[in-house]
């Protein structure tokens, strides 16, 4: 990337074309017969704009009468009108005139906006919302974008000398050509979470680097800051409890020790057979609890199971049949030894 393509100096006259050369301005003389065919654009704008687009709408129109282009405003519809006429000489004003309102419907101020009927003003309205689909990552990036107290968004301007509006979704912008390329790729940095503080970097050192004329044919990426993305760790999310069942109805009421004893039929009873009743249900435990200790001690004097002796025979003839066969596999052996 060489100095002299990226800090090119903004013209201030009129516009040079490729080969260096001026372009002269385009006059009412160049096209006296005006143009042949009628052409119009339309675009709506929110319903909080009403109210200042009806204040500043007869500035509007003189404005743009100066070029015999006519406008309209319909409020009931909420939509702004250009038309070209049999008079209009410009046959490129019919495309400023729509950049113009579409400006005046994303907030820009009527001040700014009929900048853009100059023959080296551009504008450029980029759509943001759609870059982050998360809301909240989304507010967060476009607040980066604009700065504390507007700070960002300031140097953005004076770096390249546009007009930057964010409003919404979007975010207009108003100023040289090449301005606009600087603007629309920092806000789509931006929105990409790639801080504005490395591209306004980037946009001063080759600003103060266009001043040196021994580099102006070299390259600058040594010169310019490198991003470099890095992995934070993100809290995972908490398991979420499940819901419980709304019922209006409280829940039911602890059952306490007199209710249990009144369900039972204890309640009624007198004292003497309430303490026979007690002694009569521990000694049932201790008796359990007695079993099960004699049980575990019997445990290791219980003799093994034995084998029915229908078993124990068939057992004994099968090892002696096996016996028979090894002595006579090594009588065999032997035999052949010799």
């Amino acid at each position: 990337m060489s100095g002299s393509e990226d800090e090119e100096q903004q013209p201030t006259g009129p516009i040079e074309n490729a080969w260096g050369l001026k372009i002269p301005e385009f006059k009412p003389e160049d096209n006296p017969h005006g143009l042949l065919e009628e052409s119009f654009f339309a675009t709506l704008f929110p319903k909080y704009r009403e109210k200042y687009l009806k204040e500043c709408w007869p500035l509007v129109k003189k404005c743009l009468e100066e070029y015999q282009i006519r406008a309209e405003l319909d409020l009931i519809e909420g939509s702004m009108t250009v038309k070209t006429t049999r008079k209009t000489w410009d046959p490129y004003i019919i495309i400023k005139a729509r950049d113009m309102i579409r400006l005046l419907a994303r907030s820009v101020p009527f001040e700014q906006a009929k900048r853009v009927l100059e023959d080296e003003v551009g504008c450029d309205v980029i759509q943001i919302g759609k870059i982050c689909r998360n809301r909240e990552k989304f507010v967060k990036r476009r607040q980066r974008l604009i700065g504390p107290n507007g700070a960002t968004l300031k140097s953005i301007e004076l770096l390249t000398n546009c007009y930057v509006m964010v409003q919404g979704n979007t975010v207009a912008a108003l100023g040289p050509y090449r301005g606009l390329q600087y603007v629309r790729d920092i806000v789509i940095d931006t929105m990409n979470n790639v801080h504005p503080i490395y591209n306004i970097k980037a946009l001063m050192i080759k600003r103060e680097l266009a001043k040196d004329p021994k580099l102006k044919g070299e390259d600058w990426t040594r010169f310019l800051p490198k991003f470099r993305s890095k992995n934070v760790k993100r809290k995972q999310p908490k398991a979420k409890k499940p819901k419980k069942e709304y019922t209006p109805f409280p829940p039911p009421q602890p059952e306490s020790k007199i209710d249990k004893q009144l369900a039972s039929g204890e309640y009624f009873l007198k004292e003497d057979q309430k303490r026979a009743k007690r002694l009569k249900e521990r000694e049932e435990k201790q008796k359990v609890a007695a079993k099960k200790q004699e049980e575990k001690r019997n445990k290791d004097f219980q003799p093994p199971e034995e084998e029915p002796a229908g078993k124990k025979k068939k057992l004994k003839e099968q090892e002696a049949k096996l016996d028979v066969k090894k002595l006579k596999e090594k009588i065999k052996k032997a035999n052949k030894n010799k």
